[in-house]
Formats: structure tokens, C-alpha cells, sequence
């Protein structure tokens, strides 16, 4: 189980620090195969907790089995009182640093991943995508009319009307957009085919009045398009806080509610906008590409769709908003 220590030059360390370096290798690797720095964050804070629930036990994190993570487990459920969501992520970062580990010879197997798929996977049959809070029209139109901050209402228009995610928003610059075909040609990332993305005059108009507020604001002479009060690019926090804080003031957001189906997140905006273009009629095939989904179907990559038809069926079936 441990001949990757040796490789690895370890020498009168003790257990504690042998299980923080190999923490510190995975973050490495992690920069190596290029994770966001905020995914990072995320991963390395879980398997930091992870790491000193066993050190208060005496556990070793290279001898663990399904005993010992299913007490993990309920130990997030019952003494953090995490959501299952949250749960999930924890074992997500634990079975990709564990698949690490394999790959490197310091364990002969991978202990997540049977855990993970009796305990964790089972939580996503009741579908997600129904449990997410899904508003009417009226309702983000409200939404949107309601919200006050000029840059917040430009966030939570062109996640709707775009169903863009929050790091795409994140990474925008305002070189991205085309204001004469009213497009934005978005970062690439591992989980986006289709880099382009329309908007509708509705949303033009909100982003021409970011976009000559952010002049006042930008100290920083920042590229980005959403920036923070500081003058820097808005982070994961800023985009949640900018969504979440109007929703709740019109009581469609519980921050105090375990359930789902009460939260309206900026993850909700891209739900919004897949299911009322689908109830306006627009074909799949056109929305999966908006979406930038990957084509699953061998067949489907000979399925080119036409720029210019794909824009207006965008145009033809996103709601109006009237804001």
C-alpha cells in the first residue's frame, strides 16, 4: 500500500506530515492537468476536513475502507449537517484524490469509488433537474425589474437569457462581446463544445448600462466585464451574492431551507433558460448547442448546425422580458 512513499523520499516523517504532503503532490497534479484554481480551492478544502476527521481517530488516510467512509459519511450529515449536495462534492474531491493516489502506487485500489456509487449516486434519482427551483416568466422578469445594482441586474439577465454558467459570466471580457451580431465568444473550457452564445436587444440594452457604469468603477483598468467593488474580476461568491440577494428579497430565494427546490442559485438562471426555450418550441438539437452540451449521438457530429439559423431561433423563442 505504501511502496510510493519510498519513491517518493519520505524519511522519519510521521503519519501526519506523510498524509499533508501527499495532499500537496495532488494539488500539484492538479495544476499539472489544469483545474480551475477555484475548483482547486474547493477540492483541497474537502480533503483537508476529510483528512483531519481521520487524524482524530488515528486513522491512516492510505488504509481506509468502506467502514471508516461511510463513518465519514454520516459524520458530514450528522455533525456538519451538510446537504446532499454537498456530500456528493466531498466525495467527489475524495475519490479523484484517491484515483491520484492509485495512479502513483501509494494505494492498490481506489476505496471511494464502491462508497461513493451504494451511498452518494443514489441521492440523484429523484432528478435533480426537477428538484431545482424552476420560476415562471413573470417571475424573473420581477426578478430582474426588482434588482437595483445596475451590474447585478446585467449578471442575472445574461445568465438567464444566455444560460451560460457561472464561471463562463466569470471569465467574460468585455473584448468577448460583439455588439453588432449581439454575441459573446466565451473562454473555452473541458465541459463547453459551442463557444458562442447570442442575446437579445432586451439584454443589450442592460449590459450598454453596465458596461458605461463599469467605466466609474474600473480603478483597476480591469479587461473583465463583471467587476467587484475593488476594481477586480468578480469571483464564484460575487456572481452567487449578486443572484441570490435579489431573489430572496422577493421570496424566491431561502437561504434557512435544506431543500433545493427553495434556493434560487445562478445555476437556476441556466435551468430557466433551457426549459422555456424548450416550452417555446425550440428544437433540441438547437438548445443543446446553446447550451454547449456535448453531442452523444455518433451521428450527431454530422449534424452542423448553421450560425446564422441557429441566431434566430434563439431570437424567435427566448422570453421577453420586458425589463
Amino acid at each position: 500500500m505504501t511502496e510510493g512513499l519510498e519513491s517518493a523520499d519520505f524519511t522519519s516523517v510521521d503519519s501526519v506530515d506523510t498524509s499533508a504532503e501527499l495532499i500537496r503532490q495532488y494539488k500539484e497534479d492538479c495544476e499539472i492537468r489544469g483545474m480551475s484554481p477555484e475548483s482547486l480551492r474547493r477540492y483541497i478544502s474537502s480533503l483537508k476536513i476529510y483528512n483531519q476527521y481521520l487524524r482524530e481517530r488515528h486513522l491512516d488516510l492510505l488504509n481506509v475502507d468502506r467502514n471508516i467512509l461511510r463513518s465519514f459519511l454520516e459524520y458530514l450529515r450528522k455533525e456538519r449537517k451538510v446537504g446532499l449536495k454537498t456530500v456528493g462534492n466531498y466525495f467527489t474531491s475524495m475519490a479523484m484524490f484517491y484515483e491520484f493516489l492509485e495512479y502513483e502506487g501509494y494505494v492498490d485500489k481506489n476505496p471511494v469509488h464502491s462508497v461513493r456509487k451504494r451511498y452518494i449516486r443514489r441521492y440523484k434519482d429523484n432528478d435533480e433537474g426537477q428538484m431545482r427551483k424552476l420560476i415562471s416568466v413573470e417571475e424573473m422578469a420581477k426578478l430582474i425589474n426588482s434588482t437595483l445594482d445596475v451590474r447585478d441586474k446585467a449578471i442575472i439577465t445574461l445568465l438567464a437569457k444566455t444560460g451560460i454558467r457561472r464561471k463562463e459570466l466569470i471569465t467574460l471580457d468585455v473584448d468577448d462581446i460583439n455588439w453588432v451580431e449581439q454575441s459573446m465568444r466565451l473562454k473555452p473550457t473541458p465541459k463547453r463544445t459551442n463557444r458562442t452564445v447570442f442575446f437579445d436587444d432586451e439584454t443589450a440594452i442592460i449590459l450598454h448600462r453596465w458596461v458605461r457604469a463599469r467605466e466609474s468603477r474600473n480603478k483597476m483598468g480591469s479587461k473583465a466585464l463583471f467587476i467587484n467593488n475593488m476594481g477586480t474580476r468578480l469571483n464564484r461568491n460575487g456572481v452567487y451574492l449578486a443572484v441570490t440577494k435579489p431573489a430572496e428579497k422577493i421570496g424566491l430565494h431561502n437561504p434557512n431551507s435544506d431543500r433545493m427546490e427553495d434556493h434560487f442559485s445562478p445555476h437556476c438562471c441556466r435551468h430557466w433558460f433551457t426549459t422555456h426555450l424548450r416550452r417555446a418550441g425550440m428544437p433540441r438539437e438547437f438548445i443543446q448547442e446553446l447550451r454547449g452540451d456535448v453531442r452523444k449521438e455518433a451521428i450527431d457530429i454530422y449534424d452542423h448546425i448553421d450560425k446564422e439559423e441557429l441566431r434566430e431561433s434563439y431570437l424567435a423563442h427566448i422570453p421577453q422580458l420586458g425589463v
